[in-house]
Protein backbone atom coordinates (compact mmCIF):
# COMPACT_ATOMS: atom_id res chain seq x y z
CA UNK A 1 0.00 0.00 0.00
CA UNK A 2 1.30 3.46 -0.89
CA UNK A 3 1.21 6.65 1.13
CA UNK A 4 -2.20 7.38 2.67
CA UNK A 5 -3.31 11.00 3.01
CA UNK A 6 -4.08 11.93 6.65
CA UNK A 7 -7.71 12.93 7.35
CA UNK A 8 -8.81 15.10 10.28
CA UNK A 9 -12.52 15.22 11.14
CA UNK A 10 -14.01 18.33 12.78
CA UNK A 11 -17.44 18.01 14.41
CA UNK A 12 -19.65 20.18 16.56
CA UNK A 13 -23.02 21.91 16.71
CA UNK A 14 -24.07 24.89 14.61
CA UNK A 15 -22.26 28.06 15.67
CA UNK A 16 -19.71 26.36 17.93
CA UNK A 17 -16.71 27.67 15.96
CA UNK A 18 -15.97 25.10 13.25
CA UNK A 19 -15.58 27.71 10.50
CA UNK A 20 -13.29 29.78 12.74
CA UNK A 21 -11.08 26.75 13.33
CA UNK A 22 -11.05 25.95 9.61
CA UNK A 23 -9.88 29.48 8.85
CA UNK A 24 -7.07 29.18 11.40
CA UNK A 25 -5.96 25.90 9.85
CA UNK A 26 -6.02 27.24 6.30
CA UNK A 27 -4.17 30.42 7.22
CA UNK A 28 -1.48 28.64 9.23
CA UNK A 29 0.50 27.60 6.16
CA UNK A 30 2.08 24.65 7.99
CA UNK A 31 0.83 22.10 5.44
CA UNK A 32 -0.91 21.95 2.09
CA UNK A 33 -4.44 21.42 3.37
CA UNK A 34 -7.67 20.55 1.66
CA UNK A 35 -10.79 21.37 3.67
CA UNK A 36 -13.88 19.39 2.67
CA UNK A 37 -17.20 20.85 3.79
CA UNK A 38 -20.86 20.93 2.79
CA UNK A 39 -20.81 24.57 1.82
CA UNK A 40 -18.33 27.40 1.97
CA UNK A 41 -20.47 29.48 4.35
CA UNK A 42 -18.43 32.12 6.11
CA UNK A 43 -15.10 31.18 4.53
CA UNK A 44 -14.52 34.24 2.35
CA UNK A 45 -12.24 33.52 -0.57
CA UNK A 46 -11.48 35.20 -3.86
CA UNK A 47 -10.16 32.50 -6.15
CA UNK A 48 -10.91 30.10 -8.99
CA UNK A 49 -13.45 27.29 -8.63
CA UNK A 50 -12.67 23.89 -10.15
CA UNK A 51 -15.93 21.97 -10.66
CA UNK A 52 -15.72 18.19 -10.60
CA UNK A 53 -18.16 15.32 -10.49
CA UNK A 54 -18.38 15.10 -6.71
CA UNK A 55 -16.72 18.24 -5.37
CA UNK A 56 -16.17 21.91 -6.15
CA UNK A 57 -12.61 22.97 -5.34
CA UNK A 58 -11.68 26.55 -4.55
CA UNK A 59 -7.98 27.23 -4.83
CA UNK A 60 -6.56 29.34 -2.01
CA UNK A 61 -3.23 31.05 -1.55
CA UNK A 62 -0.42 29.04 -0.03
CA UNK A 63 -1.33 25.86 -1.85
CA UNK A 64 -4.48 25.16 0.21
CA UNK A 65 -7.90 24.36 -1.18
CA UNK A 66 -11.44 24.55 0.16
CA UNK A 67 -13.78 21.89 -1.22
CA UNK A 68 -17.58 21.87 -1.30
CA UNK A 69 -19.17 18.43 -1.19
CA UNK A 70 -21.56 17.90 -4.12
CA UNK A 71 -21.57 14.10 -4.41
CA UNK A 72 -20.81 11.03 -2.34
CA UNK A 73 -18.26 11.49 0.42
CA UNK A 74 -15.92 8.71 -0.67
CA UNK A 75 -15.91 9.84 -4.29
CA UNK A 76 -15.31 13.44 -3.21
CA UNK A 77 -12.31 12.47 -1.08
CA UNK A 78 -10.75 10.55 -3.96
CA UNK A 79 -11.36 13.45 -6.33
CA UNK A 80 -9.76 15.94 -3.93
CA UNK A 81 -6.67 13.74 -3.66
CA UNK A 82 -6.40 13.38 -7.45
CA UNK A 83 -7.02 17.04 -8.28
CA UNK A 84 -5.50 18.96 -5.34
CA UNK A 85 -2.90 16.49 -3.96
CA UNK A 86 -3.15 17.81 -0.39
CA UNK A 87 -0.83 16.77 2.41
CA UNK A 88 -3.75 16.72 4.89
CA UNK A 89 -7.52 16.62 4.33
CA UNK A 90 -9.70 18.33 6.96
CA UNK A 91 -13.38 17.31 6.88
CA UNK A 92 -16.14 19.30 8.58
CA UNK A 93 -18.38 16.43 9.62
CA UNK A 94 -21.53 18.33 10.57
CA UNK A 95 -24.01 18.22 7.70
CA UNK A 96 -22.07 15.49 5.88
CA UNK A 97 -22.66 12.48 8.15
CA UNK A 98 -22.51 11.46 11.78
CA UNK A 99 -19.00 11.41 13.17
CA UNK A 100 -19.01 7.69 13.90
CA UNK A 101 -20.22 6.98 10.35
CA UNK A 102 -17.44 9.12 8.91
CA UNK A 103 -14.85 7.37 11.05
CA UNK A 104 -16.10 4.06 9.66
CA UNK A 105 -15.93 5.34 6.07
CA UNK A 106 -12.40 6.66 6.49
CA UNK A 107 -11.06 3.57 8.23
CA UNK A 108 -12.90 0.85 6.28
CA UNK A 109 -13.88 2.23 2.87
CA UNK A 110 -11.08 4.62 1.91
CA UNK A 111 -7.72 2.82 1.69
CA UNK A 112 -6.22 5.97 0.14
CA UNK A 113 -6.43 7.84 3.46
CA UNK A 114 -5.85 7.26 7.17
CA UNK A 115 -7.64 8.79 10.13
CA UNK A 116 -5.33 11.25 11.85
CA UNK A 117 -7.65 12.62 14.55
CA UNK A 118 -11.25 13.55 15.35
CA UNK A 119 -11.81 17.04 16.81
CA UNK A 120 -15.07 17.97 18.55
CA UNK A 121 -15.86 21.63 19.33
CA UNK A 122 -18.09 22.42 22.31
CA UNK A 123 -19.83 25.80 22.62
CA UNK A 124 -19.26 26.43 26.33
CA UNK A 125 -21.82 29.24 26.49
CA UNK A 126 -24.59 27.27 24.74
CA UNK A 127 -23.75 24.14 26.75
CA UNK A 128 -24.29 25.90 30.08
CA UNK A 129 -27.57 27.47 28.91
CA UNK A 130 -28.84 24.29 27.27
CA UNK A 131 -27.08 21.38 29.03
CA UNK A 132 -29.11 18.65 27.29
CA UNK A 133 -26.77 16.44 25.24
CA UNK A 134 -28.42 15.08 22.09
CA UNK A 135 -27.79 11.62 20.70
CA UNK A 136 -25.93 13.19 17.78
CA UNK A 137 -23.63 15.12 20.10
CA UNK A 138 -23.02 12.01 22.19
CA UNK A 139 -21.95 10.10 19.08
CA UNK A 140 -19.66 12.96 18.00
CA UNK A 141 -18.12 13.27 21.45
CA UNK A 142 -17.64 9.53 21.84
CA UNK A 143 -15.73 9.40 18.54
CA UNK A 144 -13.50 12.39 19.41
CA UNK A 145 -9.80 12.34 20.21
CA UNK A 146 -9.58 16.08 20.93
CA UNK A 147 -12.19 18.48 22.31
CA UNK A 148 -12.04 22.27 22.08
CA UNK A 149 -14.15 23.88 24.80
CA UNK A 150 -14.76 27.12 22.93
CA UNK A 151 -16.12 30.54 24.02
CA UNK A 152 -14.83 30.21 27.58
CA UNK A 153 -14.73 34.02 27.78
CA UNK A 154 -18.54 33.97 27.96
CA UNK A 155 -18.82 31.67 31.00
CA UNK A 156 -17.48 31.39 34.53
CA UNK A 157 -14.74 29.05 35.72
CA UNK A 158 -17.35 26.99 37.57
CA UNK A 159 -19.40 26.62 34.40
CA UNK A 160 -16.27 25.51 32.49
CA UNK A 161 -15.71 22.79 35.09
CA UNK A 162 -19.33 21.67 34.65
CA UNK A 163 -18.84 21.41 30.88
CA UNK A 164 -15.61 19.43 31.40
CA UNK A 165 -17.43 17.06 33.77
CA UNK A 166 -20.17 16.38 31.22
CA UNK A 167 -17.59 15.73 28.53
CA UNK A 168 -15.89 13.11 30.70
CA UNK A 169 -19.20 11.32 31.15
CA UNK A 170 -19.20 10.38 27.47
CA UNK A 171 -15.46 10.20 26.71
CA UNK A 172 -13.08 9.70 29.62
CA UNK A 173 -9.93 9.60 27.51
CA UNK A 174 -10.46 12.64 25.30
CA UNK A 175 -7.86 15.44 25.32
CA UNK A 176 -9.47 18.84 25.97
CA UNK A 177 -8.37 22.43 25.36
CA UNK A 178 -10.10 25.60 26.56
CA UNK A 179 -10.28 28.20 23.76
CA UNK A 180 -11.58 31.62 22.80
CA UNK A 181 -12.33 31.86 19.09
CA UNK A 182 -10.83 28.36 18.65
CA UNK A 183 -7.43 29.96 19.27
CA UNK A 184 -5.55 26.67 19.36
CA UNK A 185 -2.20 26.55 17.61
CA UNK A 186 -2.50 24.19 14.59
CA UNK A 187 0.93 22.83 15.50
CA UNK A 188 -0.65 21.32 18.60
CA UNK A 189 -3.51 19.72 16.67
CA UNK A 190 -1.32 18.20 13.98
CA UNK A 191 1.88 17.57 15.96
CA UNK A 192 4.06 19.13 13.25
CA UNK A 193 7.69 20.16 13.80
CA UNK A 194 6.91 20.88 17.43
CA UNK A 195 10.52 20.90 18.56
CA UNK A 196 11.39 23.66 16.05
CA UNK A 197 9.19 26.14 17.93
CA UNK A 198 11.21 28.51 20.09
CA UNK A 199 8.75 28.82 22.99
CA UNK A 200 6.62 26.33 24.92
CA UNK A 201 2.90 26.67 24.18
CA UNK A 202 0.68 27.68 27.09
CA UNK A 203 -3.06 28.05 26.76
CA UNK A 204 -5.51 29.91 29.03
CA UNK A 205 -3.67 29.00 32.22
CA UNK A 206 -3.19 25.35 31.29
CA UNK A 207 0.25 23.69 31.66
CA UNK A 208 2.73 24.31 28.86
CA UNK A 209 3.08 21.80 26.07
CA UNK A 210 6.38 19.95 26.01
CA UNK A 211 8.08 17.53 23.67
CA UNK A 212 11.03 15.19 23.44
CA UNK A 213 12.44 13.12 20.61
CA UNK A 214 14.12 9.79 19.99
CA UNK A 215 16.43 9.04 17.06
CA UNK A 216 18.45 5.93 16.25
CA UNK A 217 20.06 4.27 13.25
CA UNK A 218 19.43 0.82 14.73
CA UNK A 219 16.20 -1.01 13.82
CA UNK A 220 13.79 -1.57 16.67
CA UNK A 221 12.21 -4.75 17.95
CA UNK A 222 8.60 -4.47 16.78
CA UNK A 223 7.09 -6.37 19.73
CA UNK A 224 8.85 -4.15 22.23
CA UNK A 225 7.82 -1.02 20.36
CA UNK A 226 4.15 -2.05 20.29
CA UNK A 227 4.29 -2.61 24.06
CA UNK A 228 5.70 0.89 24.61
CA UNK A 229 2.99 2.47 22.46
CA UNK A 230 0.23 0.52 24.23
CA UNK A 231 1.46 1.72 27.63
CA UNK A 232 2.12 5.41 26.88
CA UNK A 233 0.84 7.48 29.83
CA UNK A 234 -2.04 9.94 29.52
CA UNK A 235 0.30 12.93 29.66
CA UNK A 236 1.62 11.92 26.21
CA UNK A 237 -1.21 12.80 23.86
CA UNK A 238 0.58 12.91 20.52
CA UNK A 239 3.51 11.09 18.90
CA UNK A 240 4.60 11.10 15.28
CA UNK A 241 7.55 10.16 13.13
CA UNK A 242 9.25 7.23 11.44
CA UNK A 243 10.05 3.85 12.96
CA UNK A 244 12.41 1.27 11.45
CA UNK A 245 11.99 -2.41 12.23
CA UNK A 246 14.15 -5.29 11.03
CA UNK A 247 12.02 -5.96 7.95
CA UNK A 248 10.64 -2.53 7.00
CA UNK A 249 10.15 1.12 7.98
CA UNK A 250 6.88 2.84 8.81
CA UNK A 251 5.23 6.20 9.24
CA UNK A 252 3.96 6.29 12.84
CA UNK A 253 1.05 8.32 14.17
CA UNK A 254 -0.35 8.31 17.71
CA UNK A 255 -3.12 10.46 19.18
CA UNK A 256 -4.70 9.97 22.60
CA UNK A 257 -4.33 6.20 22.75
CA UNK A 258 -5.00 5.41 19.08
CA UNK A 259 -2.01 4.53 16.90
CA UNK A 260 -1.38 3.79 13.24
CA UNK A 261 1.54 2.45 11.21
CA UNK A 262 1.92 2.49 7.43
CA UNK A 263 4.87 1.45 5.34
CA UNK A 264 7.11 4.37 4.44
CA UNK A 265 10.69 4.71 3.22
CA UNK A 266 12.97 6.10 5.94
CA UNK A 267 16.60 5.48 6.83
CA UNK A 268 16.34 5.93 10.61
CA UNK A 269 13.87 5.93 13.46
CA UNK A 270 12.86 9.51 14.29
CA UNK A 271 10.04 10.02 16.79
CA UNK A 272 8.66 13.05 18.63
CA UNK A 273 6.39 12.85 21.69
CA UNK A 274 4.15 15.77 22.67
CA UNK A 275 2.20 16.37 25.86
CA UNK A 276 2.14 18.06 29.24
CA UNK A 277 4.34 17.51 32.31
CA UNK A 278 6.57 15.06 30.48
CA UNK A 279 9.55 15.40 32.80
CA UNK A 280 8.34 12.45 34.90
CA UNK A 281 7.99 10.03 31.96
CA UNK A 282 10.59 11.19 29.44
CA UNK A 283 13.49 9.18 30.88
CA UNK A 284 11.54 5.93 31.15
CA UNK A 285 10.15 6.12 27.60
CA UNK A 286 13.56 6.90 26.11
CA UNK A 287 15.17 4.08 28.09
CA UNK A 288 12.56 1.58 26.91
CA UNK A 289 13.02 2.67 23.30
CA UNK A 290 16.77 2.27 23.70
CA UNK A 291 16.21 -1.29 24.94
CA UNK A 292 14.30 -2.02 21.72
CA UNK A 293 17.34 -1.34 19.53
CA UNK A 294 18.57 -4.40 17.62
CA UNK A 295 22.33 -3.85 17.63
CA UNK A 296 23.02 -7.07 15.73
CA UNK A 297 21.15 -5.64 12.71
CA UNK A 298 23.43 -2.61 12.31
Amino acid sequence: MGYRTPVVLITGSLGCGKTTLLQRILHSGIKRFAVLMNEFGEVAVDSRVIRGMNVDIIELTGGCVCCSLTGEFEAAVREVIARAKPEVIVVEATGVAEADALVYEVEDNLPEVRLDSVIFIVDAYASTRHPYVSQTMRAQLSAADIVLINKIDLVTNEEIREVESRIREFNRNVLSFKTVGCDIDPYVLFGLDFEKRSLPLTHHGEPAFESFSFTTDAPLDSTGFYRIVASLPECVYRAKGFVRFRDSTYLFNYVVGRSDLEKFDADTTQLVFIGRRLENVRGEILARLKECELQDAL
